[in-house]
């Protein structure tokens, strides 16, 4: 794979109190034709992420709105989610768009405990969404029982399938973290069944976590894009026949930083589309998405 970088799309500039900085984990929704809304995670001053979108055409490659609306706020003091929510992934299901986000818990021992939450549009033109439960429907478990991130849902054979992360342990620092990529299923993409089953774990060297996988699957083979992080975050990518059982194939992946600008120290948190018979991708730059996301386009 080769990607030629194309742009940076959007960087919030204190457009709104809830929107203040950062870009994080970008998701395309197309709406109708060229007409795509692109949804993300943003701070305000306190560092308290929301989710919110742009309206985005992919003929002309400009933003064409930034709604004062908020998809998502975080949720009420002692929730869950009450230090903020993340975007991660979305799903038709019903009729329904079902929002898959990430809920933040600030802590004393350790910085931060996360559990998968669950948003529920009211129709396919909807872009506020209400909490489908107070908890979290992937929260601490047995098999996770310190902190999950950010996960991805599609439809296969039948039944839902999620692949997520989850830490085995904390240190004494972050980079002490053996955070890894699980696997779960579910019949109807809210209880779901893990099967306490590592997918990629991290190489035993500096590498420490793996976070925010993307899957396709195409001629019966699984595709999977994500990130690693040892100094810094950067991609991967892998394949799988049955989705459990992984290859790392890492120095596929054909994007790498910048020699400068907005995406020169971090390339990060993929999310892989399909227009026009091209395939794109958006993507985070530098500081974890305070430059923004970018888009690029898959040229071999």
């Amino acid at each position: 794979m080769i990607w030629k970088k194309l742009k940076q799309i959007f960087c919030p500039d204190n457009n709104y109190p809830w929107m203040v900085s950062h870009a994080s984990y970008p998701w395309a929704e197309q709406v109708e034709n060229e007409l795509f809304n692109i949804y993300f995670s943003c701070r305000d001053t306190k560092n308290k992420s929301s989710i919110g979108h742009i309206a985005f055409n992919m003929d002309t490659l400009e933003v064409t709105g930034v709604p004062d609306v908020p998809v998502l706020l975080p949720g009420e003091t002692g929730a869950f989610d009450d230090s903020g929510v993340s975007m991660s992934c979305m799903i038709n299901i019903n009729g329904k768009k079902h929002l898959y986000y990430l809920g933040w818990n600030l802590m004393v021992t350790v910085p931060w405990r996360n559990c998968i939450g669950l948003a529920i549009s009211s129709g396919k033109d909807e872009v506020s969404f209400l909490r489908y439960s107070k908890a979290p429907v992937l929260g601490i478990h047995d098999v996770d029982p310190f902190t999950l991130t950010y996960p991805f849902v599609m439809l296969d054979g039948g039944q839902y399938k999620m692949w997520y992360g989850s830490s085995l342990y904390w240190g004494p620092k972050v980079q002490d973290t053996r955070h890894v990529i699980k696997y779960a299923t579910s019949a109807d993409g809210i209880n779901w069944n893990r099967l306490n089953h590592i997918c990629i774990d991290t190489n035993g060297k500096a590498e420490f976590a793996l976070v925010k996988p993307f899957v396709l699957k195409e001629d019966g083979m699984y595709k999977m894009w994500y990130c690693y992080r040892d100094e810094s975050y950067h991609m991967g990518y892998a394949e799988s026949a049955d989705g459990l059982n992984w290859e790392r194939q890492d120095d596929k992946v054909g994007i790498e930083i910048s020699e400068s600008g907005w995406d020169s120290g971090m390339v990060c948190y993929p999310y892989i589309f399909d227009y026009k018979g091209r395939r794109y991708m958006l993507y985070n730059g530098n500081e974890y998405g305070k430059t923004g996301f970018g888009l690029a386009v898959l040229e071999c």
